[in-house]
């Protein structure tokens, strides 16, 4: 028999799991409806370029991104060199730039008299310059423009792993005669497996839903199939088809890697005592590479795409005075602080209730739920309206009561329940991968103290997980203040946001106009993971 308060612990889980699939099951539920003549056209014609394309697309930026975060999350966290303290909060300033916004950047200056061409204009005079300047375009320059803007996700992740492993791991290494590598590959590295998986999974999950790098360098992917078959053939129902298949590939990776870990513990013994790793101090050419690597990843992942913009903006100033920043500032806060702290409180309590609960149909639904992240934004969007259209005309008329779509739809509110079912992802996983690190005897030494379990959860375990909370604040404001289609479908009325700003303003042919909201955002979403790593990155030893 359960108690009482584990019931409400287990309930809490449980309705938040089933809040969420919601607009899941709306999209799963469209997959028999009847659809129009679009879908026979795409099976004889483009269907298979589409999945290829994906498929493509998600193998490139999960092996350059696994590389990319991990590489440099490795060399931030063991070793010592010039820079080191700068580098290993300058690598998230990746988050600050929109895939699309890399794209235009990339575009642009590798373009035909783009930037690139000006400069060397400028620098040796004129000649046939655009012969010798490469082309980053097609899926190449798809795959650059999405892994540099998220390989922050596995970098941040792994760097936070990397950081609280004991030097105990490595002095292991060492008396076992492994090399540097070794050690790397057949401990360290595995131990670090459930920050990494859980990174690897928010760049897959990105990389699927993505429409804007994905649409500016035409290149036909399953979320172009979703797109096309809503905006250009009005068919939501062959939409939700295909978002359908997005949710079920998301939900195999996680089920696969899942049964691949099976009982494995990433938790640290409390039976040992933690000693604290030391970082080994580079010299020479060691340290020269070190700094080099971790300098041409920073610039190109987050100078190059800012300078585009800011060249941009003073080359065209008439553009700066045509947007309310103030206005479109206050706009972007409100709904990044507002959908945070929801977020953050439901996903605390749906991981707290799954670990007390250790119900396998609990975990089944929080699985699915999470997968909510792999639907497009303007889908989610689309199936929220639809059931809010549905449920209005069935359930709350057909009682008596007043209409209550002015209430969700076009409205804050409206915006932050699907800002929720779409990023509870983050939330979830994020504070999931902390959990992971709490063995379960800390629970159950709390407990034999005469902890509640409610004082267990808000005196042991948020504490111990505010980092990783710091952590999901980040996430889920920068993906707010980036996201575009949910935004434009659902904010109220005259209500715009530096992304739909941008938006608009590409959208009419203004590419240079975008590039003043678009620096904006950029500069923004830096500030504030400025001033927030100290927290998320602070390391005991200074």
């Amino acid at each position: 028999m359960f108690t009482n308060k584990f019931n409400i612990w287990f309930l809490s889980s449980l309705l938040i799991s089933l809040l969420v699939i919601i607009p899941i099951l709306t999209v799963s539920f469209s997959f028999f409806e009847d659809t129009s003549r679009y879908f026979d056209i795409l099976k004889k014609t483009f269907l298979f370029e589409y999945i290829f394309n994906s498929l493509s697309l998600l193998v490139g930026v999960l092996i350059l991104t696994f590389f990319l975060g991990v590489g440099s999350a490795y060399v931030v966290s063991f070793y010592k060199f010039p820079g080191v303290n700068f580098f290993k909060w300058a690598l998230i300033l990746s988050f600050a730039i929109p895939p699309y916004i890399y794209a235009y950047s990339l575009f642009a200056f590798f373009d035909n008299y783009g930037t690139a061409f000006t400069i060397l204009k400028t620098l040796f005079g004129e000649g046939e310059y655009n012969k010798s300047i490469p082309k980053f375009d097609g899926m190449f320059g798809l795959i650059l423009s999405i892994s540099f803007s998220l390989y922050a996700y596995v970098y941040i992740l792994a760097r936070s792993s990397f950081l609280y492993q004991s030097q105990n791991l490595i002095d292991l290494g060492k008396n076992l005669g492994f090399s540097k590598f070794k050690s790397f590959y057949s401990i360290i590295l595995p131990a670090a497996r459930p920050a990494i998986v859980a990174g690897l999974s928010l760049v897959a999950m990105e990389t699927l839903a993505e429409f804007g790098a994905v649409d500016f360098f035409s290149v036909n992917t399953l979320t172009t199939g979703i797109y096309n078959a809503w905006i250009t053939f009005d068919d939501l129902a062959f939409a939700n088809r295909i978002s359908f298949f997005l949710l079920l590939f998301i939900f195999i990776l996680f089920l696969t890697e899942n049964l691949s870990r099976k009982k494995a513990k990433y938790h640290l013994d409390t039976r040992g005592a933690f000693k604290q790793k030391e970082k080994i101090k580079l010299s020479g050419t060691n340290s020269f590479f070190a700094f080099l690597f971790c300098f041409l990843l920073f610039f190109i992942s987050f100078l190059f795409p800012l300078g585009q913009m800011l060249y941009w903006t003073i080359k065209f100033p008439e553009n700066f005075f045509d947007i309310n920043v103030i206005n479109l500032l206050l706009n972007t806060l409100y709904l990044v602080g507002l959908s945070s702290l929801v977020l953050i409180t439901f996903a605390l309590i749906s991981n707290y209730g799954n670990r007390v609960s250790r119900n396998k149909t609990l975990n089944f639904l929080s699985t699915l739920s999470i997968s909510g992240y792999a639907i497009p934004g303007v889908i989610l969007a689309v199936a929220f309206i639809t059931f809010i259209a549905w449920f209005d005309e069935n359930i709350i008329k057909s009682l008596g009561f007043l209409s209550i779509k002015k209430l969700f739809i076009g409205s804050i509110l409206g915006l932050v329940i699907v800002y929720f079912v779409r990023f509870y992802s983050l939330a979830f996983n994020g504070i999931k991968s902390g959990y992971e690190k709490i063995n379960v005897s800390v629970d159950e030494s709390a407990y034999l103290l005469g902890y509640s379990k409610r004082k267990t959860f808000l005196n042991i375990h948020v504490p111990y997980l505010r980092n990783s909370l710091l952590f999901v604040v980040i996430l889920i404001s920068l993906e707010i203040i980036r996201e575009l289609p949910i935004t434009l479908v659902l904010r109220p009325f005259n209500f715009e946001t530096f992304a739909t700003t941008a938006y608009i303003s590409a959208s009419e042919d203004m590419l240079e106009a975008a590039a003043v909201p678009s620096l904006f955002l950029i500069l923004i979403a830096a500030f504030f993971i400025t001033i927030t790593s100290n927290y998320i990155l602070k390391e005991n030893n200074g």
